[in-house]
C-alpha cells in the first residue's frame, strides 16, 4: 500500500484521490481553500487545509514518509514550483507536478520534479492520434518512439494466425494481446484471428501506419 501526498485539491487533484483511493492507497490531502479540501475528504486518508508553499508546514506534515508527493496546483504556477523545490529541499522521495504548457514543465523539471504530467497536452495527443484512423481505437505512450495502440482487426487477417500474419519480422511489431468476446487473451503463434477481435500491438507509430495502412 502506497503513501501519496496530494498538494492541490482541485479538479485534478480529486480525481487522482478518487482514483488512488479506490486502489487502496493512504492519501493525504492538503489545500489553501477549505471548499477544496472539503470536496476532496470522502476520497482520502486525510485532508488539512494549508499552504504547500510553507517550509514549516511541509515539514511538519514530514514529507519524507510518503512514497510520492504530487504537486497538483492548477491555477498558481508560481506556488506549483515553490512547492515543488520545497518537496524536494525537505527530502521527497518522488515528486510529480502538474504543469500546463511546456515552459512550465521545463521549470518544473529543473526545480525538482522527478516527472511532470501535462494533462491538456496528453488528452490533444490522445484525442489526435485516436481521430487520425478509424482502425486505432486507443492508445498509450510508452516513450518518444514507442507505444501500445488498441486496434481494429484488418478485415484481410480474419482467418489467419499470428505466424501466418507474421507482422514482427515483416514490420518490427508485436501483438500482445487480443480482446475477444470482452475478455483479453494471450495469444500463441497458432491462434486464429477471428473479424471481431480488438488487437493490442506494440511499435513505434511509422511501422504501424505500414503495417494497418494508415
Amino acid at each position: 500500500m502506497k503513501s501519496v501526498l496530494i498538494i492541490g485539491a482541485g479538479q485534478f487533484g480529486c480525481h487522482i484521490a478518487k482514483i488512488m483511493s479506490g486502489l487502496r492507497c493512504e492519501i493525504m490531502a492538503i489545500d489553501i481553500n477549505e471548499a477544496s479540501v472539503n470536496e476532496i475528504l470522502p476520497y482520502v486518508t486525510n485532508a488539512q487545509i494549508g499552504d504547500g508553499t510553507n517550509e514549516e508546514f511541509l515539514r511538519s506534515l514530514g514529507v519524507r514518509n510518503y512514497d510520492v508527493c504530487i504537486v497538483s496546483i492548477g491555477d498558481n504556477f508560481q506556488s506549483s514550483l515553490e512547492s515543488t523545490a520545497l518537496l524536494k529541499e525537505l527530502g521527497a522521495a518522488q515528486v510529480i507536478s502538474r504543469a500546463s504548457n511546456d515552459v512550465q514543465e521545463k521549470f518544473l523539471l529543473r526545480n525538482g520534479a522527478d516527472e511532470v504530467v501535462y494533462p491538456e497536452k496528453n488528452s490533444a495527443k490522445r484525442l489526435a492520434v485516436k481521430l487520425s484512423s478509424d482502425a486505432i481505437l486507443d492508445f498509450i505512450e510508452l516513450d518518444e518512439n514507442y507505444s501500445i495502440y488498441e486496434m481494429a482487426m484488418p478485415k484481410d487477417w480474419a482467418g489467419k494466425t499470428l505466424v501466418q500474419i507474421d507482422v514482427r519480422r515483416k514490420f518490427n511489431l508485436n501483438i500482445i494481446s487480443i480482446k475477444r468476446d470482452g475478455k483479453v487473451l494471450m495469444p500463441a503463434g497458432d491462434t486464429v484471428m477471428s473479424s471481431e477481435d480488438v488487437l493490442y500491438v506494440i511499435g513505434d507509430m511509422k511501422d504501424l501506419r505500414k503495417c494497418f495502412k494508415i
